[in-house]
């Protein structure tokens, strides 16, 4: 097949929460951003998949993300060399629907006719090649007026994905979408596995702007005037783009297929065989990771013995996870919290998320690690009137100039150099020095070297909550 030289714009939907891989994926902390599965995170494996190559061209990748996430997100894409583009920040999930037109819509202020890739930023397709000349497939048909999706070509008669039912019979081409069928149960999955003209819904789409705009005015008219609102009345924060939340806020909560895809008469499907995994739960990272001749998986700190198709993972260098005589289990260990479950239950995971939810406990939604523009922390030890945190802070990164009303803080540096400052007084605190800030002390620590700096950080007051901060400056624009 011949390269296609128009260049595509790839559009990155990074907001969602994964509670179905509790407890590595959290509300704070979602499955895209963590280490599943390869050496890169799922939202990196997911941004390289769409540059440029030697049959396609990609621009530089837009991404629509939550505001918790936004620094996340540049930092991931920088680390492994890509220019992030522009980055929107929704002001609350509103699904796919909402986020897709205002991706289309921002295209197609420089160029109405822009191509657009939209995919999930936490699936697997290893097979990048493949992938690419399914794209330079989906293109003829893009270029013809189609809006495209890519379908997955089942292997199994999965019940937990839903599915399109084609015209005709999956070949490579494009091929006319009859409908999209719910998940199935397994005698109907079994069923359409074997009629050989159905696809897994993997939530990938080709596009021109143009057209899913015109898409949204015939079928899903309500939402064009908030999301151009949202647009039009959003505000560049640095190197992001915020929506306008009121604007935003008025637009109906709904999924891009039941909005437009199952109403849209030019939509094609392109079969893709390659290879594919949305990681939609513990036994996909099991079968993704190649389970050895007893159907185990282990991670690095984690030990097996006299174990039957099983998943042992532990996210903590300090902690050994030993499995002894199991079978159809995983067993994720992290930090704070651990979960043992049955391998068929792993759909209902996020039953527990609710459950714990309605519990308020923290580790519900709070991941152990808080990641915040300038590195991350996290809580080792926390009583009554005193909390010892780790700090990480990235090479040239800064803390906000702050103080507190009911603690003092006392660090100790042990990897690095920290620059601090104390109301007028500015010293370099090295490995192995340590400083007091007094209760009020205007402060702020940072990390002027290249390399990253770590610290212990001990508070002791009457009070030790996240909102005992009054920020005077803050190079994050944060409030």
């Amino acid at each position: 097949m011949t390269s296609i030289t128009q260049e595509i714009v790839p559009v990155l939907l990074a907001g969602g929460a994964g509670t179905r891989l509790w407890p590595l994926s959290r509300k704070s902390f979602p499955k895209q951003f963590s280490n599943l599965v390869g050496a890169q995170t799922l939202f990196q494996q997911s941004a390289l998949r769409l540059c440029s190559s030697d049959s396609l061209s990609f621009a530089r990748p837009m991404t629509l993300t939550n505001a918790d996430f936004r620094f996340i997100v540049g930092e991931q894409l920088q680390a492994v060399g890509i220019d992030p583009g522009p980055i929107l920040i929704e002001p609350s999930g509103r699904n796919t629907a909402p986020a897709i037109l205002a991706a289309s819509l921002h295209a197609a202020e420089d160029n109405p006719d822009a191509i657009l890739l939209v995919a999930p930023s936490d699936h697997v397709v290893p097979d990048i090649t493949a992938f690419h000349q399914a794209v330079l497939r989906g293109l003829e048909a893009v270029n013809s007026g189609k809006i495209v999706t890519f379908g997955i070509s089942p292997d199994r008669p999965e019940t937990g994905y839903g599915y399109l039912e084609l015209e005709e019979i999956a070949g490579t081409d494009a091929k006319s979408v009859r409908r999209f069928v719910e998940k199935p149960d397994k005698d109907v999955a079994q069923n359409m596995l074997n009629a050989e003209n159905y696809l897994w819904n993997a939530g990938i789409f080709m596009f021109k702007a143009s057209d899913m705009i015109a898409a949204f005015s015939e079928h899903a008219s309500a939402l064009v005037r908030p999301v151009k609102h949202a647009l039009e009345q959003g505000k560049p924060d640095l190197r992001f783009f915020r929506l306008a939340p009121d604007s935003w806020s008025a637009c109906e909560d709904v999924s891009i297929d039941y909005a437009i895809m199952e109403k849209a008469s030019n939509l094609v499907a392109i079969p893709f065989s390659a290879g594919w995994s949305d990681l939609g739960g513990w036994d996909a990272v099991w079968a993704e990771q190649r389970p050895d001749q007893d159907g185990v998986v282990c991670s690095e700190n984690a030990i097996a013995i006299d174990c039957k198709d099983t998943l042992l993972r532990s996210e903590s260098d300090g902690q050994q996870l030993v499995g002894l005589g199991l079978e159809n289990i995983i067993a994720v260990a992290m930090p704070d919290a651990v979960l043992v479950a049955d391998m068929g239950r792993t759909q209902d995971v996020k039953k527990v998320v609710s459950v714990l939810k309605e519990k308020a406990i923290s580790q519900a939604e709070i991941f152990p690690k808080d990641h915040r523009p300038w590195g991350w922390f996290e809580t080792l030890v926390i009583k009554g009137r005193f909390q010892v945190k780790r700090i990480f802070v990235n090479p040239g990164a800064a803390l906000s100039l702050q103080s507190h009303h009911h603690r003092s803080e006392h660090w100790v540096v042990v990897e690095g150099t920290a620059k601090v400052s104390i109301d007028e007084k500015v010293l370099l605190v090295t490995e192995g020095e340590s400083v007091h800030i007094p209760v009020g002390a205007v402060h702020r620590m940072e990390n002027p070297g290249k390399l990253p700096m770590v610290l212990i950080e001990v508070q002791t007051g009457s009070y030790l909550g996240e909102d005992d901060i009054i920020r005077y400056e803050d190079i994050y624009s944060r409030n």
